[in-house]
């Protein structure tokens, strides 16, 4: 879980920065607006919706952005966007999965494809490196709404598989197929999560040097800079020291 942590420290830092801001919550809106589109407005019945939205005020996009993009769904000159998976490998051997939604799958394949071969990695067929993830749904919490026992108790009592608590606050996984039923019972004992989602979650991770830290950075920085990527996942481990060198 080192990777998928040291990467969301990396978008959370970028995310401070006003352009990329409003990057973030133009991929939040696509992400809403595509939710309420497949299986309707009504966020009480619509969990990727309810998912979206807990996602946008995780990031304190306004309240007004958030209706707006809902209400986009039903307009008639709505893009419509499909859901896109890329996987490949960047340096050190790190397998990488990248997820979009786009409203031109070509234009989006050849610039992720150009991403990967411009910072030292290769882009791979559908399946290439899924091998090395497990597909789960994963729901955080601030580390603010309790103590890790707290935390697992309600986990348990949901029907969760996993727990994993850190100082940037509470990952608790469980099967894709029970993400609905697991977020729903945590929202009773913890409240709204940060974000509700299916994660990619790496069954081992690939210790990277100094020497293709900077490289992998920028590939993942890059990848995330796509306005048509929504989430990125990579099994690498990079050490604190390594990482301090990295971003001095």
């Amino acid at each position: 879980m080192a990777g998928h942590s040291k990467f969301k420290n990396i978008m959370y830092r970028k995310g401070a920065q006003d352009a990329k801001r409003a990057k973030l919550f133009t991929k939040l809106a696509k992400e809403i607006t595509v939710a309420a589109k497949v299986s309707g407005p009504d966020s009480a019945s619509n969990p990727r919706l309810r998912a979206a939205i807990a996602a946008a005020r995780a990031q304190s996009m306004p309240k007004d952005n958030i209706e707006r993009a809902i209400k986009k769904a039903s307009a008639g000159d709505t893009a419509d966007y499909l859901e896109a998976r890329y996987e490949g490998y960047g340096p050190a051997n790190v397998a990488i999965i990248v997820e979009a939604l786009t409203d031109n799958k070509n234009r989006t394949a050849s610039e992720i494809r150009s991403t990967f071969n411009k910072n030292g990695g290769s882009m791979g067929e559908t399946n290439s490196v899924a091998f090395n993830f497990d597909r789960v749904g994963e729901i955080h919490y601030s580390i603010n709404v309790g103590g890790e026992e707290k935390v697992m108790e309600a986990a348990i009592e949901a029907g969760a598989d996993d727990v994993i608590s850190s100082e940037e606050g509470h990952d608790i996984y469980c099967m894709p197929a029970d993400l609905n039923v697991v977020q729903q019972s945590l929202e009773s004992s913890l409240g709204e999560p940060e974000s509700a989602r299916l994660y990619w979650r790496s069954l081992s991770t690939v210790d990277v040097s100094e020497k293709d830290a900077e490289t992998l950075i920028s590939l993942l920085n890059m990848l995330d800079d796509n306005d048509d990527v929504q989430h990125v996942a990579a099994n690498y481990e990079i050490s604190d020291d390594v990482m301090g060198r990295v971003d001095a």
